[in-house]
């Protein structure tokens, strides 16, 4: 197997080695077998969020609702060619949080820098988000009233605890 050295020069032309093909060769492709159409049981691939303390921009403007979308596995394979990774491995979820959040408040340009921006309760709050919605596929935990012991579900990407 041959190793390859990536370096910040070359970065975009792996990059762009890896899109996916043009639009014409994927309407080549026989069509997909699926539900008849009308049905709407297509795949949630966008999850909505709100901050625990929010994201607060250079004019100090306060974000706190956002979205994300369900990971690809490029998503994921992305980040271990980024230097600023290889050189620390805890940057891994800077980079990978920026790739699939998809909206901050007003903010539709997601990057690296504005995750490092974040509050760190935040940073974890979207690193469980994550897990939940790419490996559980919802956003959904159960949990134990500590008073009367009942179990129930609650919703974990929006809302204020105690608020229905």
């Amino acid at each position: 197997m041959r190793r390859r050295t990536v370096t910040a020069g070359n970065l975009d032309e792996i990059l762009q080695m890896t899109e996916p093909g043009p639009v014409a060769e994927q309407a080549a492709a026989p069509p997909a077998a699926g539900p008849p159409a009308g049905q709407g049981h297509g795949l949630r691939t966008e999850f909505e969020f709100e901050l625990p303390r929010g994201y607060v921009d250079e004019a100090g403007t306060v974000h706190r609702y956002g979205a994300m979308r369900l990971a690809t596995a490029r998503d994921e394979l992305r980040p271990q060619i980024d230097l600023r990774v290889k050189e620390n491995p805890a940057y891994l979820s800077v980079v990978l949080l920026s790739q699939v959040i998809t909206r901050i408040g007003d903010i539709t340009d997601v990057h690296a820098g504005v995750v490092e921006r974040m509050y760190a309760t935040d940073v974890a709050f979207l690193q469980d988000f994550y897990r939940r919605v790419n490996s559980e596929g919802h956003t959904r935990a159960a949990v134990t009233c500590p008073h009367c012991e009942g179990g129930f579900e609650v919703d974990l990407s929006g809302g204020r605890l105690g608020e229905s």
